[in-house]
C-alpha cells in the first residue's frame, strides 16, 4: 500500500520499507507473527504490536534481521483515514503476477490513491504522479469508470481541463468537484485555486486525525 506500490502502479519512488494493509484478526495476525519470526523482524518504536493499537490506527513497525531482507523495514496498519475496511479494500485489489510467477495484491489505485491523502508534502506529488501514470496507460480507450476516477482526483489543471474538453458529458456529472466545475470553463487559474482548497482541507483532516493518536505514541515514548 506504499512506496513498493506505487512503483508497481508507475509512480515510481525509491522506498527503504514496505508497506501493508492487513485484516486485524487474531487468526491473521497469527500467520503475520509467524511471518515477522520468520524475517527476524523486531518491533523497532512504539507502539508494540497488537490488536489493539491496529484497530485504533497506528501503525506498528518492524526491522528485519534475516540476511535475504536485512535492514528491510516493514510497516502495518489495519486502519487509515478516509479508507475503506479491509473486506472491501481487498475485494477491490489488484493483482499483478510477476515473471517468476509470483502474485502481488496490491490496494486499488482509488484506494492507494486515497490513503496518500496525508498531511505529508511528499504523498501530494505522488497522487498527480500515479493519476498521470494511469492516464497515459488508459487514455486510448478509458472506460466509464476510469474517467470518473480521473476527473475525481486529478491534480493538475492541464489534465482536468483536457478531461473536460474531450467527455463533456462526464465532467458535468463530476461538476459537483469546483476543481471541475473550473475546468469545464477552462479557467486554469481557478482549476489550480480549487486544486489548492483540496489540498489544504485533506492535510488539515490528516493532521487533526492523527493529533489523538501522536498523543498515544508520545505517552507510550514516555512509559
Amino acid at each position: 500500500m506504499g512506496g513498493q506500490a506505487c512503483v508497481f502502479y508507475g509512480g515510481a519512488e525509491f522506498s527503504r520499507d514496505t508497506d501493508f494493509a492487513i485484516l486485524a484478526d487474531e487468526a491473521n495476525l497469527l500467520c503475520l507473527n509467524e511471518a515477522v519470526r520468520a524475517l527476524h523482524a523486531e518491533v523497532i518504536a512504539v507502539p508494540p504490536f497488537s490488536m489493539q493499537h491496529l484497530l485504533r490506527g497506528h501503525a506498528v513497525h518492524f526491522r528485519c534481521q534475516h540476511p535475504e531482507a536485512k535492514g528491510m523495514r516493514i510497516d502495518v496498519m489495519a486502519k487509515m483515514r478516509g479508507v475503506a475496511g479491509f473486506d472491501f479494500l481487498w475485494e477491490r485489489r489488484t493483482t499483478l503476477e510477476g515473471a517468476d510467477g509470483t502474485l502481488y495484491d496490491l490496494m486499488s489505485l482509488p484506494d492507494l490513491v486515497q490513503a496518500k491523502k496525508t498531511q505529508r508534502d511528499k504523498d501530494w506529488p505522488m497522487i498527480r504522479r500515479l493519476i498521470e501514470a494511469d492516464h497515459v496507460a488508459c487514455q486510448t480507450v478509458p472506460n466509464h469508470l476510469q474517467l470518473q476516477f480521473w476527473l475525481a482526483e486529478a491534480r493538475t489543471p492541464e489534465l482536468l481541463i483536457e478531461l473536460a474538453r474531450l467527455y463533456p458529458d462526464e465532467a458535468k456529472a463530476a461538476s459537483s468537484r469546483p476543481a471541475v466545475a473550473a475546468a469545464i470553463l477552462g479557467d486554469e487559474s481557478n482549476v489550480q485555486s480549487a486544486l489548492d482548497v483540496e489540498e489544504r482541507a485533506e492535510r488539515l483532516a490528516d493532521k487533526a486525525y492523527w493529533e489523538p493518536l501522536k498523543r498515544e505514541l508520545e505517552q507510550m515514548r514516555r512509559a
